[in-house]
């Protein structure tokens, strides 16, 4: 009975080994005497310690104990109630109990989970700030862009209409320099004339003053 016993309580004892691997312990129970039944629904509990010993009660999952002394396969343990029985030392382990554990791991879940809610409206904020800060850049740039076209279409338009100021001003120069040239011709040819005529006017003066 006692092996039938023990083998459908391996698969529990199993697993709350491995919930026991956890790294969480209780700092006011950190002293070595301190002992929890293993997280099986029940444990039976002996007068003495071997199995031809009368079963005297049950200890519940979780059940803190205190260790008083161990021989062969088990060990004798203090209760609550102070009573001493004598306990499989399997169906011991030292660290709490799930039932003890599992309102922390809920404490630190919360915690755990508070925090990264911190952290993610955190990121939020900041990412949200970024995405102000690329939108009203963005937004500069693209005032920039519009402004250095405008500039660019403006600077075109005063190239376009100085060349058409010089064009009109080298054919303004040349219309200048062919009147120039027209009244030079002119006064040239005037003097050219005077130079001509007034000779002969003077020579038929003369001889007309001889006549008398």
């Amino acid at each position: 009975m006692p092996e039938f016993r023990r083998a459908t309580l391996a698969l529990p004892v199993l697993f709350a080994s491995l919930l026991a691997a956890s790294p969480i312990a209780d700092a006011e129970e950190a002293g070595s005497e301190a002992r929890w039944v293993s997280d099986s629904l029940s444990t039976y509990v002996r007068s003495g310690p071997t199995d031809g010993h009368r079963i005297v009660g049950t200890l519940k999952s979780g059940q803190k104990v205190t260790l008083v002394s161990s021989q062969g396969n088990y060990s004798q343990v203090r209760g609550q109630s102070g009573d001493l029985v004598w306990i499989l030392t399997s169906d011991l382990q030292s660290v709490p109990g799930q039932n003890e554990r599992l309102p922390q791991l809920d404490a630190q879940v919360a915690e755990l989970s508070g925090q990264l809610k911190t952290i993610d409206d955190s990121w939020k904020t900041r990412v949200q700030g970024m995405q102000e800060t690329l939108d009203s850049r963005k937004k500069l740039i693209d005032e920039l862009e519009g402004r250095t076209k405008d500039l660019s279409e403006q600077l075109e338009q005063s190239q376009s209409t100085l060349r058409d100021t010089q064009a009109r001003l080298g054919d303004e120069n040349k219309q200048v320099m062919m009147r120039y040239m027209v009244y030079g011709g002119s006064i040239a040819g005037a003097g050219l004339l005077v130079g001509l005529i007034l000779p002969a006017l003077t020579r038929g003066r003369k001889r007309n003053d001889r006549w008398f």
